[in-house]
């Protein structure tokens, strides 16, 4: 399997070389270039499965790449290596996208490429960046990349009824959709969407889009009824804070 490193900085190419090298035994050829056009060359000539792209570079930033390429070709994963930011980082994560923080981790490498051969084949890459682009772009997250088991799945936050906590996968229900089964605890998606006001966990099982309340039950504790008809929980330590946010809806 081969692997191609776009990054300006030779130092940071070399370190990254080193961590592959030495951390993911799959990859057997290990490509380089200094900037996104001799890079693109590259991708075209030698076929890369892995591409790790740094987002920060002269001229050309990384998430012009699919200006460069023709879809046709839009075969292999892209890992992004990027300097901490918090907005890019969510962006990454709703987007579906793997990323590298600089300076970057032997474990972090190895998780990265483990998750990127997962997807080879049927990776959407050309979505996933239209999606990365446009969030970052437009400074509002709007949808989010639900990895499945047909590939990846993008739905706006709008679309979400509830997610519910399925060990350590989430069962995320939505309109359009239906349900679908996605391989990450419900602690991620809390931890994703906190900043997004319509998403409220009224239960340690439950994340639920208050647009979406049907109704609200007291018999037997307490509980809500959404409008696919589905019963979600409320932990009795939330119960007063929820029929507050409920009636300033």
């Amino acid at each position: 399997m081969k692997a191609l490193i776009i990054d300006d900085e030779k130092k940071a190419r070399q370190v990254l070389q080193i961590l592959v090298e030495e951390n993911c035994p799959k990859i057997t050829t290990i490509l380089q270039a200094d900037n996104l056009i001799s890079g693109v060359e590259l991708i075209k000539q030698e076929a890369p499965s892995i591409v790790f792209l740094d987002i920060e570079m002269p001229e050309h930033s990384g998430l012009e790449i699919l200006n460069f390429i023709e879809k046709e070709i839009h075969n292999f994963e892209i890992i992004f290596t990027t300097a901490y930011s918090e907005y890019a980082i969510q962006a990454f994560q709703l987007s579906a996208i793997d990323y590298l923080l600089k300076p970057v981790r032997a474990s972090q490498v190895k998780d990265a490429v483990d998750k990127a051969i997962k997807f080879l084949g049927n990776s959407q890459i050309n979505k996933r960046l239209t999606e990365l682009k446009s969030s970052l772009e437009e400074a509002n997250f709007k949808k989010i990349g639900l990895p499945n088991s047909n590939g990846i799945k993008f739905v706006s936050f709008t679309d979400i009824i509830m997610l519910e906590a399925d060990g350590m996968y989430t069962n995320v229900t939505t309109q359009s959709e239906g349900d679908i089964l996605v391989s990450k605890p419900l602690k991620f998606f809390v931890d994703l969407l906190q900043n997004i006001k319509m998403f409220y966990r009224p239960h340690r099982s439950f994340l639920i889009n208050l647009a979406f309340i049907k109704e609200y039950i007291k018999k037997d504790g307490g509980y809500i009824v959404m409008e696919n008809d589905k019963t979600v929980s409320i932990s009795n330590d939330k119960k007063d804070e929820f029929l507050t946010i409920v009636q300033n809806i």
